[in-house]
């Protein structure tokens, strides 16, 4: 029985609403919910099919008609940073790195809704309240880690330097899963966005994975396009996995 469920999960379909990523579309969802007590298995195999973790559901876009919306993950021990990238990566060699539980704090969430006013205004997730961030960072039945990045704490009056950046990552049994980051959208200068990946590829080379999956990404939408700098790329359709046509 056990088996048969891995195997064969009962998957729903959303009902159709507005694509947050192109307009005058309509969105829809294919999706199932991750059960214990195999719920980080199944994970693991959905995420290597196009899949994406939120919350105790695993989705994957199936709008009538369009197919936009391609999974795409890093190689990451094929992956060079560029010289922009490596000066990002010094322009931040004060950031402390610490990865704690999936627990929401006030901390976090102010920072989330900073970054949610400057960036998505008009996105689905304005607006959320901090009953929303906590079931998003805690309700999982999977391993989840918040990854926290902070600058080097130079005032002795405080135990800890401001919160500047954070993500959710689902770690998979062959890489990490950027679910959600934000970060201080006032510190232009660090390019934090691009750091917390340039982090996650180490993180995951330190641990033996082979990938990091940003989700997803669609040609020519602006919001997305960053994702296509971190080369080698990998691109998920019906055929399988296979590497972006474009160069670092």
């Amino acid at each position: 029985m056990t088996d048969q469920f891995i195997r064969f999960p009962r998957f729903y379909l959303t009902v159709p609403s507005p694509c947050p990523y192109l307009p005058g579309r309509l969105e829809q969802k294919i999706f199932t919910e991750l059960k214990q007590p195999h719920a980080k298995e199944l994970n693991d195999s959905l995420s290597k099919v196009g899949f994406r973790r939120s919350q105790k559901v695993a989705y994957k876009p199936a709008c009538e008609g369009c197919s936009a919306c391609i999974s795409v993950r890093i190689a990451v021990n094929e992956f060079e940073p560029g010289r922009n990238m490596r000066r990002i990566l010094k322009r931040n060699g004060d950031l402390v790195e610490t990865t704690v539980p999936p627990h929401a704090t006030l901390e976090q969430f102010d920072l989330l809704t900073r970054y949610l006013d400057t960036r998505h205004s008009d996105g689905g997730m304005a607006g959320m309240s901090a009953m929303d961030y906590a079931t998003m960072v805690e309700e999982t039945p999977v391993s989840t880690n918040l990854v926290e990045y902070r600058a080097h704490n130079l005032d002795p009056t405080r135990e800890t330097s401001p919160l500047l950046a954070a993500c959710l990552t689902d770690v998979l049994d062959d890489g990490l899963s950027m679910i959600y980051s934000f970060y201080e959208t006032a510190e232009i200068d660090r390019s934090l966005g691009t750091y917390m990946i340039l982090s996650h590829i180490e993180w995951a080379k330190r641990l033996g994975l082979s990938y990091v999956y940003l989700g997803y990404w669609i040609e020519g939408s602006a919001k997305m396009e960053y994702k296509a700098r971190f080369q080698p790329l990998e691109l998920y359709s019906e055929d399988g996995w296979h590497r972006m046509d474009q160069q670092a």
